[in-house]
């Protein structure tokens, strides 16, 4: 069982950085990969980023890359979302996900555990 609590969340301009961070309980939080994913109003939760359990492997959704970067420190139970050069598109409720296993995937059935999300708000 694993626990996720998000923070960082806020309003920035465009063009600016927000970073999010991912604070998960239990002893077992090396052996997941993790995940961000958002969803704007209106919209379907989404796909963002993900980090397998080793960090050996991530995944982006297309529009991020090269803006966002996942990271995970397993000594501190903490997965995080450094999002730069952002847009007003970004702006959604972000979600950190976790499933067991090493292998990363991009779906949002296949994650087991979720935090409540953080707002990310843009301006133009």
């Amino acid at each position: 069982q694993v626990q996720l609590v998000e923070s960082g969340g806020g309003l920035v301009q465009a063009g600016g950085s927000l970073r999010l961070s991912c604070a998960a309980s239990g002893r077992t939080f090396s052996s997941y990969t993790m995940g961000w994913f958002r969803q704007a109003p209106g919209k379907e939760r989404e796909f963002v980023a993900a980090i397998s359990s080793n960090t050996y492997s991530t995944s982006y959704a297309d529009s991020v890359k090269g803006r966002f970067t996942i990271s995970r420190d397993n000594a501190k139970n903490t997965v995080t979302l450094q999002m730069n050069s952002l847009k007003p598109e970004d702006t959604a409720v972000y979600y950190c996900a976790g499933r067991s296993g090493v292998i990363v995937f991009t779906t949002r059935s296949t994650y087991e555990y979720w935090g409540q999300g953080t707002q990310v708000t843009v301006s133009s």
